[in-house]
C-alpha cells in the first residue's frame, strides 16, 4: 500500500482535470487509490451494518428455527448478505475521486505498440485465432484495420513516422 498526493503531474494531457492536493489523503489499495476518510468511514459502516444484520439475524432466527446451529448459520449468510449492503452504501455515498479523459489523437504510441506486438514470437497476429467479440470490440475502437495490416508480419502496416 503506498501513499498518493492527487494532482496534476507534470505529463497530465492538456484540459485534465485535477483535485487539489490539499483535499485528499490517498493510499493505493488493492489497485485503487482512495481517500483515507472515505475508507475509514467504508469500514464502520460495513462493520456497522454487516454485523448489526447478522446479531439481528441471529436473534430473529434463534426464536423460529429449533436448531441454534441452523439460526447462527442463516443469521451468517444475513450477516454476508450486509456486507453487500454495506459496499452498496458506501459506493453510493464516496464517489470515484480519478478522472478519466480518453484521447485518440496520437496514432503513434498505436503503431509503435502494434509492432511491439508483431515482433513478439508468443504474440499470434491473425484474427482467426481471436474471439469474435473481441474482432467486434477492435471494430468498434477502429483498431480492426489497423491490426491487419500487422497481420502478416507487419509487411502492410503503416511506415513508421519521422518526429
Amino acid at each position: 500500500m503506498g501513499h498518493r498526493t492527487l494532482g496534476t503531474p507534470a505529463s497530465s494531457p492538456p484540459g485534465s482535470a485535477a483535485l487539489p492536493a490539499s483535499d485528499y489523503d490517498l493510499v493505493e489499495v488493492w489497485n485503487d487509490v482512495v481517500d483515507t476518510r472515505h475508507l475509514l468511514w467504508s469500514v464502520i459502516i460495513g462493520a456497522v451494518i454487516s454485523v448489526g444484520t447478522f446479531l439481528i439475524a441471529e436473534r430473529i432466527l434463534a426464536s423460529v428455527v429449533d436448531t441454534p446451529a441452523i439460526a447462527k448459520a442463516y443469521a451468517m449468510l444475513a450477516g454476508v448478505l450486509g456486507c453487500i449492503v454495506s459496499g452498496v452504501v458506501s459506493a453510493l455515498l464516496f464517489p470515484p475521486k480519478r478522472v478519466v479523459i480518453e484521447s485518440t489523437n496520437d496514432d503513434a504510441w498505436r503503431d509503435q505498440i502494434m509492432r511491439d506486438l508483431a515482433e513478439n514470437p508468443n504474440t499470434t497476429m491473425s484474427e482467426r485465432d481471436l474471439d469474435p467479440a473481441v474482432i467486434r470490440e477492435m471494430e468498434e475502437l477502429g483498431l480492426r484495420k489497423l491490426f491487419a495490416s500487422y497481420g502478416d508480419g507487419g509487411a502492410n502496416a503503416p511506415a513508421q513516422r519521422k518526429e
